[in-house]
């Protein structure tokens, strides 16, 4: 709920620096001017990363063949951001940021369970992003012949994390901005990349790829899926709260989706003909994703392709931390929006330069935490989704945070599905970095006794936990609490 009464005199001067003071709360509608094609923009620019090429190795490290990799990336891109596009309509509906809309279905501080996990998620992804940027960085400046050890990566990691963490802390209206500039640098930036290494490609060896087994093609769509929107998702109605409540909510669906997914699915499939056609670009992916594909660059283009992949892997961190600290505040901190933003990004810094200097491989590790997190966070969605299409009304903003209000402090039914179907949903994957994750070797219990062959058997690398939480939090969600909310629009 928005404060009414009149800012204090440092908080007027911090709006007009143009830093964003709203946390939590309910937007005014004054401010609330945004329209559904305003969503392009952060979408699209957080995506348009050339890290999207690099996710083509991922795709076919699953054994299938170019054309079924063309098929699962476009489906589980579309898909997921897609089903980001639903969430959004949350947003439009309370104006308020998703872990605020999800006390609906799952009460005041029922949310809290989620949070959690959303906020883990938020952070993970920021780092990774962050990490990715040092490495590239260093890469390229070792291409250069401008030295790239301990010294430079230790620069790029203090600048790569000043850039995140101040934009993070100026807020919306000044992301927004910065999003509609970085989507046209990294834009066309992206364009020539793809212009300058076309003769890389080679088809014969593209096309010689054999099909996989379609166990293969499942896990390389719920890979896609988790990688690209379901990553997003618990944030996705964080830019649409400042939408008109005129705004039409397939409208919202649609520029959030269009923006999501556009350039990763160009990305991707281009990613796929260069990494097809080289199994040294293949691997070295695994190592160092975008500065393996600056190796196929003439020297004069790798300081703008540095420049533009570092501005996008920034622009997709900043999106993850002004979240986290969103949904930071919703667990209950007492901190303002900026200073929790300020907080994640000295986690963020942290995470970044123990990844880099200490330890040895990430890639490995951080797919296994997204497979891990993925599956709660898939139920969430599910859950959520659901509690969206069985309301007709928008939100009681002011029981939103008051757990004596028609949403209550605990929705169990809620609390209960989510739990249920992580618990299924992790016994179906498993950890497939057993060596660098021993951490998560306890996963895929379900798969031997439901006889899909153990975790050894042809189903262990499908990944099905997380599609099959998704739809027990859609199906269970939507059957368990439909009086529940007939009764809270009442």
């Amino acid at each position: 709920m928005s404060d009414t009464a009149a800012p204090a005199p440092g908080l007027e001067q911090t709006r007009r620096l143009g830093v964003e003071t709203t946390g939590i709360e309910i937007i005014e509608e004054s401010e609330r001017t945004a329209r559904p094609r305003d969503l392009f923009w952060p979408w699209f620019a957080a995506n348009v990363s050339v890290f999207g090429l690099s996710y083509a190795s991922f795709v076919l490290y699953f054994g299938i063949s170019f054309w079924q990799a063309v098929l699962v990336s476009v489906v589980g891109i579309v898909v997921s951001f897609l089903l980001c596009g639903i969430i959004a309509i949350a947003g439009k509906r309370g104006s308020a940021p998703t872990m605020i809309l999800s006390r609906a279905a799952f009460g005041v501080q029922g949310q809290k369970v989620p949070g959690v996990i959303s906020w883990l998620v938020s952070i993970g992804w920021e780092t990774f992003l962050a990490i990715l940027a040092v490495l590239a960085t260093s890469t390229v400046f070792t291409r250069l012949g401008w030295g790239g050890g301990t010294g430079t990566k230790v620069v790029a990691a203090v600048v790569v994390a000043a850039l995140i963490v101040s934009a993070s802390v100026a807020g919306y209206h000044i992301i927004m901005r910065m999003q509609s500039l970085l989507t046209w640098v990294t834009g066309i930036v992206t364009v020539l990349y793809m212009a300058l290494t076309l003769d890389d490609v080679d088809w014969t060896a593209v096309q010689a790829i054999p099909a996989g087994s379609t166990q293969s093609v499942i896990g390389a769509l719920v890979m896609v899926m988790t990688g690209f929107g379901l990553g997003w998702i618990n944030i996705a109605a964080d830019w649409s709260r400042y939408q008109k409540r005129t705004a039409p909510g397939p409208s919202i669906v649609a520029w959030n989706t269009f923006g999501g997914a556009l350039a990763p699915v160009v990305l991707v499939l281009f990613g796929l003909a260069l990494a097809g056609s080289s199994t040294e670009i293949l691997d070295g992916v695994a190592a160092d994703p975008i500065g393996t594909l600056a190796t196929l660059l003439p020297t004069w283009f790798l300081v703008p392709f540095l420049l533009a992949a570092i501005l996008s892997l920034v622009s997709g961190a900043v999106l993850g931390i002004y979240s986290s600290g969103l949904t930071l505040l919703s667990l209950g901190v007492r901190l303002k929006r900026p200073q929790a933003a300020a907080v994640d990004g000295v986690l963020l810094t942290l995470g970044t330069i123990y990844v880099v200097f200490v330890a040895e491989n990430f890639i490995n590790p951080f797919q296994s935490f997204l497979i891990t997190l993925g599956v709660p966070l898939a139920a969430w969605a599910g859950i959520m989704i659901a509690d969206l299409a069985l309301r007709r009304r928008d939100y009681d903003e002011d029981a939103l945070f008051d757990g004596r209000g028609r949403y209550g402090a605990w929705d169990w039914a809620a609390i209960g599905t989510m739990v249920l179907a992580s618990l299924v949903g992790w016994g179906l994957v498993i950890n497939s970095f057993s060596d660098d994750a021993s951490w998560n070797n306890w996963q895929g219990y379900l798969l031997g006794p439901l006889g899909l062959g153990g975790r050894d058997g042809a189903w262990a690398f499908a990944n099905l936990g997380v599609l099959v939480a998704l739809l027990i939090g859609l199906v269970l969600g939507y059957a368990l609490r439909r009086g529940t909310v007939r009764r809270q629009e009442s």
